[in-house]
């Protein structure tokens, strides 16, 4: 008879137990160690975006007494690399010795003012009171709206 229809007792019951992965705990490990992710899961669907413009997501302080001017300049992450540089910290271990650190690459391209929008503040925050467009632009912008 085949082994699969032989009752599972006696020491036929051993070879199938230590064949588990139950059995034995010195060769098992944790899914952390044996798989690791690869990535966050904060970064998916991993695909590339429908809009590739960025999002100035906060400003300084406004300060009243100024005239209006510019608050925020777009820049965006373009890798990362390393440099060798010399430290100058007196009492530390590292004084006058290089060290290499790990640094943003940003790249800033050309911005465009194409006009300017008024706030009003209310109760509940600002609120865009009204747009100002500028009165020539060129052709590529126009193309990009």
């Amino acid at each position: 008879s085949s082994p699969r229809s032989a009752p599972r007792t006696g020491a036929r019951a051993a070879v199938f137990s230590t064949s588990s992965r139950e059995a034995d705990p010195s060769e098992m490990s944790h899914r952390k160690f044996e798989r690791p992710r690869h990535g966050s899961l904060g970064f998916l669907p991993r695909k590339r975006t429908k809009h590739h413009h960025g999002k100035i997501k906060s400003f300084p302080k406004d300060d009243a007494s100024k005239p209006p001017h510019l608050t925020a300049f777009m820049s965006y992450k373009a890798g990362m690399t390393h440099i060798v540089r010399d430290v100058d910290r007196p009492g530390s271990k590292l004084h006058k010795k290089e060290v290499a650190e790990a640094v943003s690459v940003v790249e800033a391209p050309p911005m465009v003012v194409v006009g300017f929008v008024g706030y009003v503040e209310t109760p509940r925050g600002l609120r865009a009171l009204t747009t100002v467009w500028a009165g020539h632009l060129s052709e590529e912008v126009k193309r990009r709206f």
